[in-house]
């Protein structure tokens, strides 16, 4: 008997070993991805070689960067001439020691340097591996009686014309189509995204509540002229995003959803008056470190904005919106839940907590409630004088 025993116990053991986990698979592997989506390099105008600017990412533990150049995929040949200054030709000086004249292909004209860039299938294999991802993408550039109108295209698998319009929404709405239509075609998944709508306060809040099909834009852009908080007669984008979520609620279409992006320009300057990198970016949780996985994930809405606040944790059940911040030592942070209650049409703070952990319960009373996280850290590269590291959730429903 002692003898069945311990083999029906074997057995016991072994049948629960091999047999199906009830905790999904993705659920144990999904991890945070720190990514920026909004970046500039010489194929457009930024002021570095584009495996320098990956460089600068992968070398601070980001995982994924999308280069997003205005109006290119980087696929075509093009040379930049090197800017007599001691600054520039320094980085030319770098870039050649760095890649060596084996990968670095430049010539002399007329005591000139010039240097050819390297395409994005090139900068894709020298730079991309399995913990950092490279994603296609195009800064869609297009304008309407002067007023910049810029989208950013993720994960686009050709070069999209900026498609003109009629007016600033028609312009937005054709290009957004554009992309949606890539994506229909491809079967790839791709998303666009309203860049900056206060760059040169070209894009209303009014503007955004008319667009179809759009579910990204940013709530924060680190270039120093995107006016993130708006003036004294114009909402910032943070407050614009509620305004356009109330219509959009009422219009029966998903919430718009908001990223964190660096818009970087400048690499050898630094300060409030340089657009540069490591001021913004997304974290998202996702199974895998792929494009497919990390859209997927961002279209659920798994994912967090930041300025410089990391958190541990952003979780929805049961109708409670929990958030933990992955704190720092002397830094002191509070929590605000700001939501819409229900016939108000604006948004309020409903619950501020000092501290690193907060909760919120979602009743049938609110439209919709995300989360604002402030820090008392001033940025140690600040878009704006006195910029404190923040972090943004993303909005979420009560559920029946």
């Amino acid at each position: 008997m002692a003898y069945k025993t311990c083999v029906l116990i074997l057995l016991g053991f072994l049948f629960d070993w091999l047999a199906p986990q009830t905790e999904p698979l993705e659920q144990k592997t999904k991890r945070w991805y720190k990514g920026n989506l909004h970046t500039h390099t010489y194929w457009s105008d930024g002021d570095e070689y584009p495996e320098m600017v990956l460089d600068w990412y992968k070398s601070r533990d980001y995982d994924f960067v999308a280069l997003s150049d205005h109006n290119t995929m980087a696929r075509e040949e093009k040379w930049v001439k090197v800017i007599k200054s001691g600054m520039y030709e320094t980085a030319f000086n770098k870039y050649l020691e760095k890649f060596g004249k084996d990968w670095v292909t430049y010539k002399t004209d007329s005591g000139r340097t010039l240097v050819k860039l390297k395409t994005y299938p090139e900068y894709k294999k020298k730079m991309e591996d399995k913990n950092f991802l490279i994603i296609p993408a195009e800064e869609i550039t297009d304008k309407f009686e002067g007023k910049p109108v810029h989208l950013g295209g993720i994960n686009l698998q050709a070069k999209i014309q900026p498609q003109g319009g009629g007016s600033v929404v028609e312009t937005m709405q054709r290009n957004v189509d554009a992309v949606l239509k890539q994506r229909k075609e491809t079967g790839v998944p791709m998303f666009p995204h309203i860049n900056h709508p206060n760059f040169y306060y070209a894009i209303t809040a009014q503007d955004m509540m008319n667009l179809h099909g759009e579910r990204f834009f940013e709530v924060y852009n680190g270039h120093p002229m995107v006016h993130n908080e708006g003036d004294s007669t114009r909402p910032g984008s943070e407050q614009m995003w509620d305004m356009i979520n109330v219509a959009y609620l009422k219009k029966g279409q998903p919430l718009l959803l908001g990223l964190a992006t660096d818009d970087s320009h400048n690499y050898h300057q630094f300060g409030p008056s340089f657009s540069n990198a490591g001021r913004g970016w997304v974290m998202v949780y996702a199974a895998t470190l792929d494009p497919n996985a990390l859209i997927n994930a961002m279209e659920e809405g798994d994912f967090y904005a930041s300025s410089g606040v990391t958190l541990s944790s952003v979780t929805l059940s049961n109708n409670e919106l929990s958030v933990e911040v992955k704190p720092e030592p002397g830094v002191n942070y509070v929590i605000e839940f700001v939501g819409v209650i229900k016939g108000s049409g604006q948004s309020t703070v409903l619950e501020r907590i000092h501290g690193t952990n907060g909760n919120f319960k979602l009743t049938s009373r609110y439209n919709f409630v995300r989360a604002r996280i402030i820090s008392d850290k001033i940025k140690s590269n600040p878009y704006k004088a006195g910029e404190f590291e923040m972090a943004w959730t993303q909005p979420v429903l009560f559920k029946e």
